[in-house]
């Protein structure tokens, strides 16, 4: 049998990808001007001034569930300088309302959590109410740094929510995203590893075009040795009548006839 669990799970999936009117709608500043707020059925959003990484960790209430989804980005994709909006979905089975406070972010190290690579900008909601029984989507929208190197990262995102004036925080998202860069198809780091393959291509073969020269030289000046009988030319060889080496040649002669 299917669990309840299961089954929400599905049901709010289908929520943050196909409900935008429960989303609370989001609103930026291209130019660091006074951002406009836009209300919805679940809130305001805003900006604020309160940095967030310094209010300390909280636990997680009781009953309080949260789910993530990257839209239209199932490869968690994550271009270098632009924006990229994740969708958290919480769900309230306790038995107080919940204000979601603020939602926010930062990327690590796979290799280590401890080495922080960038805390991302929190997304404050000033009117972020959750009944009981009832569950809502809320959009965070970040960018990483543009001069963040491509690659595999962690991103831990976290929502912070108060019940009856008590903070509370739960985690929505812990995994793996890949950084890549914007842009044309091939950066400057590209072009660089490309260039410095073709030139170790080009000297190995350079290489290897020099040993095959080398052994065709020594293969031509190897000296050819003939087996049979040896002709001796008389007009070289008069300095050597009389000697003992000639007397040797006549005596081989006369005792092969």
């Amino acid at each position: 049998m299917v669990s309840f669990n299961t089954i929400w799970i599905f049901s709010l999936a289908l929520l943050l990808t196909a409900s935008p009117f429960l989303q609370v709608v989001r609103c930026q500043s291209e130019s660091g001007e006074a951002v406009e707020t836009t209300e919805s059925d679940i809130g305001i959003v805003g900006d604020d001034a309160q940095d967030f990484d310094s209010v300390g960790t909280f636990s997680a209430a009781p009953g309080i569930d949260t789910i993530s989804v990257f839209p239209k980005n199932i490869a968690k994709l994550v271009t270098a300088g632009d924006d990229t909006e994740l969708l958290v979905g919480v769900k309230n089975d306790g038995e107080s309302s919940l204000n979601v406070v603020a939602i926010k972010a930062s990327i690590h190290l796979p290799v280590d959590h401890r080495l922080l690579v960038q805390n991302l900008t929190a997304q404050v909601f000033n009117n972020g109410s959750v009944p009981a029984s009832a569950q809502a989507t809320f959009p965070y929208i970040f960018a990483v740094s543009k001069f963040l190197q491509p690659g595999s990262f962690d991103l831990v995102g976290t929502i912070i929510y108060e019940i009856d004036e008590h903070p509370y925080q739960s985690t929505f998202f812990n995994g793996t995203i890949e950084v890549v860069e914007s842009g044309g198809f091939l950066s400057i780091e590209s072009v660089f590893l490309v260039t410095l393959g073709a030139a170790l291509l080009v000297l190995l073969g350079l290489w290897i075009h020099g040993q095959v020269q080398n052994l065709s030289k020594k293969s031509k000046r190897a000296p050819k040795v003939e087996v049979g009988t040896r002709s001796i030319d008389a007009s070289t060889d008069e300095w050597l009548q009389g000697t003992a080496y000639t007397q040797s040649l006549s005596s081989k002669s006369k005792k092969k006839k």
